[in-house]
């Protein structure tokens, strides 16, 4: 069974990852099938970008995305979608006011 899940790359203290297609008996960081995007987590804006054309082409095929890689393909089809950091954010700016 093929998963899209993120491998990490990038060096200590400073965490990067690329959104990869893999067979779900590799190791994390090991063998893949594609790279189909990558995430920064350091950056606090566009910090991660997807090719939504290959993500649903391993989706019609059968692949099963993580979890917190569903969640980026969301905001990708949908940017008005903000990440949760950003919500809870602006909860507390309105409550201040």
């Amino acid at each position: 069974m093929v998963k899209i899940r993120m491998r990490r790359t990038g060096c200590r203290n400073h965490a990067a990852y690329r959104i990869v297609a893999a067979d779900e008996r590799s190791p994390r960081d090991g063998k893949f099938l594609e790279i189909l995007g990558w995430y920064d987590t350091q950056l606090k804006e566009n910090n991660f970008k997807l090719d939504l054309e290959r993500v649903d082409h391993w989706l019609q095929h059968g692949a099963k995305p993580s979890t917190t890689v569903a969640s980026l393909i969301r905001r990708a089809k949908n940017p008005a979608i903000k990440p949760h950091h950003a919500r809870k954010a602006v909860k507390k700016d309105e409550k201040k006011a």
